[in-house]
This record gives structure tokens, sequence and C-alpha cells, in this order.
């Protein structure tokens, strides 16, 4: 059981923060909304666990008072834009995403107007901002079967991420427009490594999630979003896997299959870049103080939440 003594003056004795947090959850009416990408003890401890698409559905749906959101800053903008009326918190502000972070909003506002008669898809990994400036918006679990529902004649702008853009024009035939951006962690993948853990474990499967570029992508067997990686290795007859992925998901993939072998690609270098960083600025503690002294709390401006909600009801509406 983790046990720890916090430095905040209000709890300066040893505490079970399970049990701790358990009791937060009873006093607020809240819920634990956690990403496959956190550390274990809070994927063990979340009430639902899930990917983009997953967290999204639950969020739209809780009837809980306060939302706790252990992911990164969009996820918890997410929940707050489903929810306008609902306290959503975040354990540390700082937990922001490279991806979203290479979409500034006053840039794509220009690239947008250079292609007005586009159709805006935008993956759900963007600001509440870029959320706003778009038509429907999509996860790498449902892009394709989303850009498929488009009609032929209707171009499209895709964005931000140029790697799971790129996948979804090769599935589907469709040529779009693509932003230019990416994910720091699903970059490091190096082609070349990958190919020398697969002739050190000629056994193994190797699985890749669509934000991996291309070179990588060619190598796996199969490609899916987190939760279809999880359950791809739960079916499949293989007994090792090579995961590229951030390797949070592996925790889930050792609980749900724990007589097979899960090994994490290797980054470029020496390091662990292909944990992300900002998925990692959270912990068991920094959860307990948010839901104890119910801060940091997410707010966003009422037009943003009012325009960002449409492109998000027509994901939700387009994925049943």
């Amino acid at each position: 059981m983790f046990t720890t003594t916090l430095s905040s003056p209000r709890a300066t004795r040893p505490i079970d923060l399970f049990a701790a947090i358990a009791d937060l959850k009873r006093e607020l009416n809240a819920v634990i909304l956690a990403h496959y990408y956190q550390d274990p003890d809070i994927q063990d401890i979340a009430d639902y666990l899930g990917d983009s698409l997953g967290l999204s559905q639950q969020a739209a749906k809780t009837q809980a008072d306060v939302i706790v959101f252990a992911g990164v800053h969009f996820m918890a903008e997410t929940a707050k834009i489903l929810n306008p009326n609902k306290q959503v918190l975040l354990p540390d502000l700082a937990a922001g995403c490279s991806l979203a972070d290479s979409c500034p909003p006053n840039e794509f506002a220009a690239f947008k107007a250079a292609h007005p008669d586009h159709l805006v898809i935008s993956y759900i990994n963007c600001t509440a901002d870029i959320k706003a400036m778009s038509d429907i918006l999509c996860t790498s679990a449902n892009a394709v079967q989303i850009v498929q529902q488009v009609p032929l004649d209707r171009p499209i702008i895709f964005a931000p991420d140029r790697n799971l853009g790129q996948y979804v024009m090769d599935k589907t035939g469709r040529d779009m427009v693509l932003w230019q951006g990416s994910c720091m962690v699903h970059e490091t993948f190096s082609e070349k490594k990958m190919v020398q853990l697969q002739i050190q474990h000629p056994d193994a499967e190797t699985i890749a999630h669509p934000e991996c570029e291309p070179a990588v992508l060619r190598h796996a067997s199969y490609i899916g979003s987190t939760t279809a990686l999880l359950k791809y290795v739960q079916q499949s007859s293989s007994q090792a896997f090579i995961v590229a992925t951030e390797p949070g998901i592996i925790h889930q993939m050792e609980k749900a299959a724990p007589h097979k072998r899960f090994i994490p690609a290797p980054p470029m270098n020496q390091c662990a870049c292909n944990e992300c960083p900002h998925m990692r600025l959270n912990t068991l503690e920094k959860l307990y103080d948010c839901m104890k002294h119910r801060t940091p709390e997410i707010t966003l401006p009422k037009t943003t939440q009012v325009a960002a909600l449409k492109p998000l009801q027509r994901m939700l509406e387009m994925s049943r």
C-alpha cells in the first residue's frame, strides 16, 4: 500500500493516500478519470481508465459533481467543455501536450482562412481554442471512421498531428491538407533500433500507435489506438510484443495478460524520452492535494466552451 508524508501543513503525518483519496471522492461526489499513460498508482485508483475517446465518453455521461482528470491539460479542458457546470480539477496545470502546443491558435486560424472551403477535422489532442475552430473532432480510435463519413467531394483539413493524418489518408485513400504538428513521444521511436529489437526478439509481434512516424509504422503488424492495442495483446496468439507507444500502457497489458512479455520500443537516444514528461507530472500526492484543496481548477471562456462543444458532440454522435 502506498503511504507517504505530505509536506502540506494540513497533512503532516503519514497517511494512506489510497484511503484518503477514496474518502475525498465520497465527500466531493467526485470521479477520477485517468489516461493509460499515467503512473501505475494513478491507474490503479482511477474510476475509469482509458484513451482519449473513452475518457471523453465517460466525461460526457458522468453524474459526479467533481471531475478529477489525471491526464494532460487538453483532456481536462475536454471534460470541462462537456460539463460546463461541473468542477474539473487537474493535479498539475503544467501537464501540457507537445502535440497541442505544436498548433498555435493564431497560426491555425490563418491556415484555416487560406482553405475556406475545407472541413476541419481536429484530433482531440489539441487546445480548446483549436477545438472551437474545428467542425468535427476525432481520436486515434475513430479518426478513420470519422473521415469515412465525410462526403468525398468535401475537402478536409486534418490537424494537428501529421502522422495520424497520414495514417488516415493511407487507410481511407482521402487526400487531406495536413497541419504539420507532432507528438514528441511518438516521434522519438527509432526505426533502426526498432529493427534491431525485432532481430533480438524474433518471436515478438510489433504493435504501434498511429501517431508514430510512417517509417516506424511500416514495421508494425498491428496499428491502433491505446485501447485497441490493449485489446489486441489479449486476443493475439503471440506471447511477446514490442510496444511502440508511451510505455504507461504496459502496466495494463501486464495486468490483462500476465503470461505475456511486453517490450517498450526504444527511443533514438539512451533516455526515457518514450515516456511523456507531461503525463508523468501528475502524482498520487498531487492528486490528493488537488482534491483536498479543490485546485488547480480548469476554467474556460464561455464563448470557447460553446464553440468547442459542437465539434465534440459531432464526434461522439458519429462514433456510436
